[in-house]
């Protein structure tokens, strides 16, 4: 295990149970975001995501989950993804531990190879817990969307004793609509389950507020950290792959070099393949 910090924004290289267990003290975190692997068979760098059966992948993330709720302090907030084959289980041992205040849907558009025999799966589900239903923060005016019924359709609301306008702004409901991170994407970093920045930037706003902090068990590509940070909050990070410890350094602590190597976004192909489309694009910068 390793340990690396500037400013308030630590980075833990190493198993997150072993790291929860031995560095992060009780009651100490206001918010924490739990990206697990979610047991489906992905690679991750020197990593397989795959359990012998879905109990021993419960056994392992009960593991976890409970040094989570210790960590957290009484007013903390936990948001938690898995797959949806693996929730319910988590669902059913959260709840009795914490209070469930929404279960959010991540709806994103689809990718990939599609499903023929059954319908595909579109999106991933969040819980949204806290130690305290009586006590916990929650900035709604931070998270503000469009409320189509007074900024689009103009109704009016005539069930007061005034007749008056719908109000052009609400409170996001459970269902959550972010595109994925695509390659093309200025954000994207080589991870086969990144999280876009506008989800955590909406949990985060919602969630906190500066000065705290919040802590993610499983960083992959740092997005957590790197929104919280830019937020005003500090941060801790766990993450076990050497390859991915190196974005949080770049992206988090913002250092160029580890063990001698530069640390630098991913160089990306933007060239457009399709001949066709390369030539019209040629004659148009021409014109212009």
């Amino acid at each position: 295990m390793k340990q690396y910090n500037s400013n308030g924004h630590i980075i833990h290289h190493g198993d997150a149970i072993e790291i929860l267990r031995s560095k992060i003290g009780d009651a100490s975190v206001d918010l924490i975001f739990v990206d697990p692997p979610y047991n489906i068979g992905k690679k991750f760098s020197q990593f397989e995501d795959r359990w012998s059966s879905d109990i021993e992948y419960a056994k392992w993330a009960y593991k976890w989950i409970d040094e989570c709720i210790r960590v957290l302090k009484p007013a903390g907030t936990m948001y938690l993804m898995t797959s949806t084959q693996a929730m319910p289980y988590l669902d059913l041992y959260i709840r009795e531990r914490l209070a469930v205040l929404s279960r959010i849907i991540w709806s994103y558009d689809s990718s990939g190879v599609q499903a023929k025999k059954y319908y595909g799966s579109l999106y991933e589900p969040i819980l949204h817990c806290v130690k305290n239903s009586n006590s916990y923060p929650f900035n709604a005016d931070e998270i503000l969307v469009e409320a189509k019924t007074g900024a689009k359709r103009k109704l009016i609301d005539y069930r007061g004793n005034t007749p008056k306008p719908y109000k052009t702004k609400k409170v996001p409901g459970n269902v959550w609509n972010f595109p994925r991170v695509r390659y093309r994407m200025g954000e994207y970093e080589k991870h086969p389950s990144q999280k876009p920045e506008a989800l955590l930037d909406r949990i985060i706003r919602a969630s906190s507020n500066k000065g705290d902090t919040v802590l993610d068990p499983f960083s992959g590509t740092f997005t957590t950290s790197a929104v919280a940070k830019a937020l005003g909050r500090n941060t801790i990070s766990i993450e076990s792959q050497e390859e991915y410890l190196r974005i949080g350094l770049r992206r988090v602590l913002e250092l160029d070099e580890y063990q001698g190597e530069r640390l630098e976004m991913p160089k990306k192909n933007t060239k457009i393949r399709n001949g066709r489309k390369t030539k019209q694009k040629e004659r148009i910068l021409k014109i212009l």
